[in-house]
């Protein structure tokens, strides 16, 4: 009874901060981890530095979308599988709700217009590299470490691919793995502990693999307009590397060229998508509302998110075994060195690009940054002061 009202008040916790970054994690998906990473390592204390910088650099080997991923793998750690639908539904519903109701009311974009937006972006400027900063003094502690951080910025700036990222860390990780033999750099006590059988996690990757197979035939072969549609969604989030701004392509060429929806219907939804928080992702629950009211919406947030959460769910159960042998450790020092690389390319690019465009911007940005990063005042907190003063200033 006891290890029942446990896991309940467990459920009940993780929802609710998972909901909190739901409803507060603007910016994009390098932004949402740095709000992960000031929630759940720098306050929660859930996990640790290293382990986290694990997980982001096992979730950007998987297809699909990296931050909703390692959020759900946090709730999959805290809590098990329940856990980890439970911190998939609190970080996504919140866009996901408004997006339906946006898809039945929407006349034009001119909302990612608005100054409070702006101030928005700004917050997730701030919180980003806040985040960057405090993996960077745990991940790249010396010379070496900060050539392949280095490494990896030159590289993801200069070649904008959606194979990119996926390159540089398979390169990075064939450095660290002659570079960094006998270090020290990797922490013993990262073991974390997976509540989630091996047993299973083979039957989701077998799943995965099977619906990847199976839902053509079956949308082929059959009337259901919403086997089609889980299909295309379903497809479209199992091939997505490189961040979740490669799915527009993917969504583009599923509907907008097949004739389902039209251009001016689809970017307006993705205008709407950059100006609320949570995942990118959730493009697809305005899409599905658009084409089958809210239950189209439903089964394409269902159908695009399944393939990362059977991803997960089938890797995570043999991330110890794998990063515990003594060839993955030395790998993922290179690894987790690159992903700090790839977050400072992508915090210059889109992010620090498309927000910081004026002195004001810059003074407003830093403000922001002194404010969680010395003044220590919470994430939402930071938000709600950066939405006022765009409001005002912009």
């Amino acid at each position: 009874m006891n290890n029942i009202k446990n896991v309940f008040t467990l459920l009940i916790e993780l929802f609710f901060v998972s909901t909190k970054l739901g409803l507060t994690s603007f910016g994009g998906p390098v932004a949402h981890l740095g709000y992960f990473h000031e929630e759940y390592v720098r306050k929660k204390k859930w996990i640790n530095e290293q382990t986290y910088a694990d997980l982001i650099a096992l979730c950007q080997f998987l297809p699909g979308p990296a931050s909703s991923q390692v959020g759900i793998a946090i709730g999959v750690i805290r809590a098990g599988i329940l856990g980890g639908i439970v911190s998939f539904i609190g970080f996504t519903f919140p866009s996901v709700i408004v997006l339906i109701i946006f898809s039945k009311f929407f006349q034009h974009s001119a909302l990612i217009q608005s100054g409070w937006i702006h101030g928005l972006k700004i917050v997730a400027v701030s919180i980003v590299a806040h985040a960057i900063l405090g993996m960077s003094e745990k991940l790249t502690p010396d010379l070496k470490t900060k050539s392949v951080a280095l490494f990896s910025i030159i590289v993801t700036i200069l070649w904008t691919s959606e194979f990119s990222q996926i390159t540089i860390i398979l390169i990075s990780g064939l450095i660290g793995l002659f570079m960094f033999k006998k270090n020290n750099l990797i922490n013993e006590k990262t073991k974390i502990t997976i509540r989630v059988s091996k047993r299973l996690a083979l039957f989701c990757l077998s799943l995965f693999l099977l619906l990847f197979f199976l839902l053509p035939i079956l949308s082929k072969y059959t009337a259901l307009p919403w086997i089609d549609l889980f299909d295309r969604f379903y497809r479209t989030g199992g091939l997505v590397f490189g961040g979740g701004h490669v799915v527009l392509p993917l969504l583009e060429h599923e509907f907008v060229q097949q004739g389902l929806i039209n251009k001016e219907t689809f970017l307006a939804g993705y205008g709407a998508t950059q100006a609320v928080p949570g995942p990118l992702f959730t493009f697809a629950a305005y899409l599905g509302a658009v084409l089958d009211g809210w239950k189209g919406g439903f089964i394409a947030t269902c159908a695009i998110f399944l393939p990362a959460f059977l991803l997960i769910l089938g890797t995570l159960p043999f991330w110890n075994k794998l990063k515990g042998k003594n060839k993955i450790s030395n790998a993922l020092v290179g690894i987790n060195a690159a992903v700090v690389g790839i977050l400072i390319a992508s915090f210059y690019s889109p992010i620090w690009t498309s927000t910081i465009l004026k002195p004001m911007d810059f003074v407003f940005a830093g403000i922001l940054f002194s404010m969680i990063s010395y003044w220590k005042l919470a994430p939402w907190m930071v938000v709600l002061i950066g939405v006022v003063g765009g409001f005002f200033f912009f």
